[in-house]
């Protein structure tokens, strides 16, 4: 993946660094622990993110080009553990851990609907 200015920190709409930020490092590390578990969810389940801790070691440049590895290191129960790495070339730029929490669809389903009503309750008694 190329590094490119949508990567960068911004705060405000203005640029910080033009480096890879930790945010989409984050965002990177979440796609590539999703892409362990996704080929074996049943039809009838689906992953929810649990956790994630990063290390942000070393920047890399707007036209860098990364990687990101992620491999499966625990399964306890309904969760899956993963490491990624992210790197250019032989430079290590981070290193994460990853959960994954795999639910029947219906109970996800029926915590996301909690959650709604919740945030509507919620919204009608600040209007």
């Amino acid at each position: 993946m190329l590094v490119d200015e949508s990567m960068c920190p911004a705060f405000d709409g203005v640029i910080v660094h033009r480096v890879y930020s930790t945010w989409s490092m984050a965002h990177h590390m979440e796609l590539a622990a999703r892409k362990v578990l996704a080929p074996h969810l049943d039809d009838h389940e689906e992953g929810i993110g649990g956790h994630l801790s990063i290390d942000h070691i070393a920047p890399a440049a707007v036209g860098a080009t990364i990687r990101l590895v992620a491999k499966a290191t625990a399964i306890q129960g309904d969760r899956l553990t993963c490491e990624v790495l992210a790197w250019e070339g032989d430079t290590l730029l981070g290193r994460g851990q990853q959960v994954q929490r795999v639910l029947p669809k219906t109970v996800l389903e029926r915590i996301i609907d909690r959650a709604a009503r919740r945030t509507d309750e919620e919204g009608r008694q600040h209007t």
